[in-house]
């Protein structure tokens, strides 16, 4: 990297800058930072709560090939003929003297404590619970790569706070240089007034220019602490403190072609590759709806012991089978159907839509670091030019040649140049960054290389 002549100052002035207190804590790495973000980040928390729902609803499909099995204590009493009749004969108590007239018409009460084991399998149904598990699969693994795609967009949005606050802390930096030059300009001014070689104007015009750079400076706090605080939101830490961070630096980064990088997005972009996973599903669960209407075929079975008292001697029984069934008039399968075909058209639409998408996004990247190059030379040339034409100035001020005007125009100029550079050097690296998220390739360690 190419040594820029005035650039060392800023460095110290930063550091001077930080109370001693903070100066002594442990720098806050952008690897640190990014850590940190994926262990609190509530999108990240919120994205793997969506990776266990998708789990979860996988097994729940997969419950359809278990066998189900029920077990019931029921407790009844009346005289209803017919209960009478049939609970003497599963009570096994039935005797002669039942078959009376009276008897069978109006019978007394009797009661009945019925312990039922039931179940049922289903053996086949055309097929439709296997593509209703295999939907729930592949929605599975897209909500896995749809967390990754969260996870990634975490790290950007941290390295985007955390450049903004090395950003600020250098146009604080610059704006407190400004403010100081400013003032010992207004000394001189003084001295030069009281000698009788400058005009009261001249103090007026060094005034004014030192109210100015109080502004700027105070801009410039503002701005740090709400990056600071924008930091505190991407890392999801609201208590983090304000520490030391090692200041921005201009740093080169490697270069592809365009056709390379949309390649690798298409290969690398987890949440492309979650929404081709969610088309899929959909269409198997579209398939699944189809296949609906296919025959059903159930085993089922029933053992149940009947007793007049709890604990008492009874008669029990058991019944198996197996049932075939077709529905005859489908309404709700039909409807069903039509519904998963439009989701279905639905999500091919957006899967299209998001790869064009895809495709700006990596064009735009690509065109973002093109001009961020660009910008970052032409203010690299600049940044000397103002500094030697503010020295050349501050002589000519000096010995009379000049006026103050000359001066505070060159001193504006000078600034400018610094926080055009600087604002360059930040920009190049979320250029930078900004490539790596739309390739899909921006990982904890990807992003370390840019600090």
């Amino acid at each position: 990297m190419r040594h820029i002549s005035g650039i060392g100052r800023w460095l110290a002035l930063i550091s001077c800058m930080i109370p001693a207190g903070i100066r002594a804590q442990e720098p806050l790495t952008l690897r640190q930072a990014i850590q940190i973000a994926l262990k609190q980040s509530p999108d990240v928390d919120a994205a793997r709560a969506g990776i266990d729902e998708a789990k979860a609803n996988a097994s729940l499909a997969r419950t359809q090939y278990l066998p189900q099995v029920n077990f019931t204590e029921d407790m009844s009493r009346g005289d209803d003929p017919v209960y009478v009749f049939g609970t003497r004969l599963r009570q096994e108590s039935f005797t002669q003297a039942d078959f009376a007239l009276d008897a069978l018409n109006k019978p007394e009460p009797i009661g009945n404590f019925a312990t039922r084991i039931s179940g049922g399998w289903l053996l086949f149904d055309s097929f439709r619970t296997q593509k209703s598990v295999h939907a729930a699969d592949l929605m599975r693994k897209s909500s896995a790569s749809s967390a990754e795609a969260v996870d990634q967009k975490v790290v950007f949005d941290v390295v985007q706070a955390y450049q903004e606050v090395l950003y600020t802390e250098r146009q604080l930096a610059i704006a407190q240089h400004e403010l100081d030059t400013a003032e010992a300009l207004l000394s001189s001014v003084d001295d030069h007034v009281k000698a009788g070689l400058a005009v009261e104007s001249d103090r007026m015009s060094a005034q004014v220019s030192v109210a100015g750079r109080k502004q700027a400076a105070i801009e410039a706090e503002g701005g740090l602490d709400l990056a600071w605080a924008q930091l505190r939101v991407a890392m999801g830490t609201p208590d983090l403190k304000v520490s030391t961070l090692r200041p921005i630096e201009q740093k080169s980064f490697p270069r592809s072609d365009l056709e390379q990088e949309l390649e690798t997005a298409i290969k690398n972009r987890h949440d492309l590759v979650a929404l081709n996973d969610a088309q899929s599903a959909q269409a198997a669960a579209e398939s699944a709806a189809r296949l609906s209407f296919g025959p059903r075929v159930n085993a089922y079975g029933t053992w149940q012991d009947d007793r007049q008292t709890p604990g008492g001697q009874g008669g029990n029984n058991w019944v198996a089978g197996v049932q075939i069934g077709v529905d005859i008039l489908p309404f709700s399968k039909r409807a069903q159907l039509a519904k998963e075909k439009a989701i279905k058209a639905r999500v091919d639409a957006q899967l299209r839509a998001y790869q064009q998408q895809v495709r700006l996004q990596v064009n735009q990247a690509y065109i973002q670091r093109q001009t961020a190059d660009l910008s970052l030379e032409t203010a690299r040339a600049a940044i000397d030019q103002a500094a030697e034409s503010l020295r050349i100035l501050k002589n000519r001020y000096e010995a009379g040649l000049a006026t103050i005007t000359d001066l505070l125009r060159a001193e504006d100029a000078e600034r400018e140049a610094q926080t055009n550079y600087w604002h360059a050097v930040y920009s190049n690296t979320m250029a930078y960054a900004q490539q790596l998220f739309a390739t899909g390739t921006l990982t904890l360690d990807a992003a370390e290389d840019l600090q």
